[in-house]
């Protein structure tokens, strides 16, 4: 490899410091005569004395005020007698570095390009869209957190095992800094969802990489930000964007004397172990909200406009029928659960909901039937009379409740199985009995015409049937007022076999929050 002539720009990289790329590269001018490349820490690994560096690096001139540039995350030992290592690269690019603006945008590109290339379904001849973001300085901490994301992904697949623990621990406790997850929002909104779909199945792949080879190697740690989350407060409609790889949601604990065989059993199966966790876990939760002014107080109403949950594969359709068990073995949304609050409180007077607990419809019918019997003696006929009756008991799979709290709603959805009584279906195991029962509602549950979820096995809740709204009542004083309300959410998942023969059952449990805005306003 070449030798090349690197000037390293020095940091203290505490556990929590997030690299500032941005007035790293307004910096830079100044340093490009007599200088080949200039670079910055990423991360260290004390026990090696190796680092992870971004590396800037330019050919010679090729018009006044105008150079090649490519950018590079490389492994570098501290010993300066090695060559740095490229673990990634961009491709070289035209540009002028005196323009700050336009070599930071060109390079949160090709950082965007970069992520999305270790995605589950990229392909190479695929043409990325990308949209049109300027880096300034109101929105320069994007770069810091593409930076980071990248170098995560990185480690995964490039690193060498020996520095992906450490580097990994440094480089996840820097991404769980709320200015990163704030950047993170940012991101996400000038993506657009397609772009940030593509954006979080490439990380959390990597994410379920790292957790798999951590349980393999027997150091199992979930990955403390798994969870990803970001609200959108607009006029008249609130939005939370919710994704975890299903890997890193909570264990829910079982009350089963199988449970420990049942983990035994699944860490045997590999093929079984593949399908569960290569998914994710996708969720999208829509409120509309409307202000009344009445003559004494103001109403803030807010209804369900849609709830979307899917769990999404994390790998294509070849490699799960080749490692896994194909499509049909995965968790399915058996309860969600959120709660709605608002945080300044001295101007509510009170609170209602307008949907009352919803009970099963029963119906109970008579019938009588008349049995005609003719007698052993000629002319003689027989006549007896039976009545019977016959009860029908119908239960939607999922229900619907609401309920008040001091000034906070809960709205809840469960799952209840079709057997066993009906039971809800993330707190039970289904009787074993009807594990192998071809006619279960659980079995074949994504193609049955009774199923209780989309062809793809996620779940809608559409303001046509839980549209019903959550007003709470408040004093004139609020008029004028934008208040703040946070929402709490819990989404649980179940596996429960599909089409495999296996006992093994689980269920798991992601929690977020967010915060909220609201204009009180005509």
């Amino acid at each position: 490899m070449e030798s090349m002539s690197i000037h390293r720009d020095h940091q203290t990289m505490a556990s929590g410091f997030v690299p500032d790329i941005w007035n790293w590269i307004k910096s830079l001018p100044k340093h490009w005569r007599g200088e080949e490349s200039r670079s910055l820490q990423i991360c260290t690994s004390p026990s090696t004395n190796q680092s992870l560096n971004l590396v800037i690096s330019r050919q010679p001139e090729t018009e006044a005020h105008s150079f090649i540039l490519s950018f590079s995350i490389c492994d570098q030992s501290r010993d300066h007698d090695h060559d740095p290592v490229p673990l990634w690269s961009s491709r070289y690019s035209k540009l002028k570095p005196a323009n700050t603006t336009d070599v930071a945008t060109q390079f949160l590109q090709e950082i965007i390009c970069g992520v999305l290339r270790y995605g589950p379904y990229f392909s190479s001849r695929a043409v990325i869209m990308l949209p049109n973001v300027h880096v300034s300085e109101d929105s320069s901490k994007i770069l810091s957190l593409s930076v980071l994301t990248l170098a995560l992904l990185v480690c995964v697949y490039e690193a060498p095992s020996t520095l992906r623990r450490e580097f990994m621990g440094t480089i996840t406790a820097r991404l769980t800094r709320q200015e990163m997850r704030d950047a993170a929002r940012e991101l996400m909104l000038a993506l657009g969802s397609s772009l940030e779909e593509q954006w979080m199945r490439s990380v959390n792949l990597g994410v379920t990489n790292w957790a798999m080879e951590a349980l393999r190697s027997g150091t199992v740690s979930s990955p403390r930000f798994a969870v990803f989350s970001y609200a959108l407060s607009a006029r008249r409609l609130w939005k939370v964007q919710v994704y975890c790889p299903v890997v890193a949601m909570a264990m829910e604990h079982y009350y089963s004397t199988h449970h420990h065989h049942q983990h035994q059993q699944l860490a045997k199966d590999e093929r079984l172990l593949f399908s569960l966790n290569y998914q994710q876990l996708e969720s999208v939760i829509q409120f509309v909200y409307r202000v009344a002014f009445r003559e004494n107080w103001i109403d803030v109403a807010v209804n369900v406009d849609n709830i979307r949950c899917d769990v999404i594969q994390l790998v294509s359709e070849t490699l799960m029928a080749r490692q896994g068990y194909g499509s049909d073995e995965k968790h399915f949304p058996s309860r969600i659960s959120l709660q709605l609050t608002p945080l300044e409180q001295s101007d509510i007077l009170s609170m209602s909901v307008s949907r009352s607990s919803d009970n099963p419809a029963q119906e109970v019918g008579t019938d009588k039937g008349i049995d005609t019997t003719f007698g052993a003696a000629p002319g003689s006929i027989g006549i007896s009379m039976s009545a019977h009756e016959t009860v029908t008991r119908s239960m939607k799979p999922w229900k619907f409740e609401h309920s008040v709290h001091g000034n906070t709603a809960s709205l809840s959805w469960f799952l209840h199985g079709g057997g066993g009584g009906g039971r809800e279906v993330f707190s039970s195991e289904p009787p074993k009995l009807e594990l192998f029962q071809p006619r279960s509602w659980f079995r074949n549950r994504y193609t049955s015409p009774s199923r209780p979820f989309t062809r793809s096995g996620g779940v809608i809740f559409a303001g046509d049937e839980y549209g019903e709204s959550v007003c709470w009542r408040m004093g004139a004083a609020a008029a004028g007022k934008t208040m703040e309300w946070e929402i709490k959410g819990r989404i649980w998942v179940t596996y429960w076999p599909n089409k495999k023969r296996t006992l093994h059952t689980e269920t798991r449990r992601l929690e977020f929050r967010e915060l909220l805005h609201l204009s009180i306003a005509e």
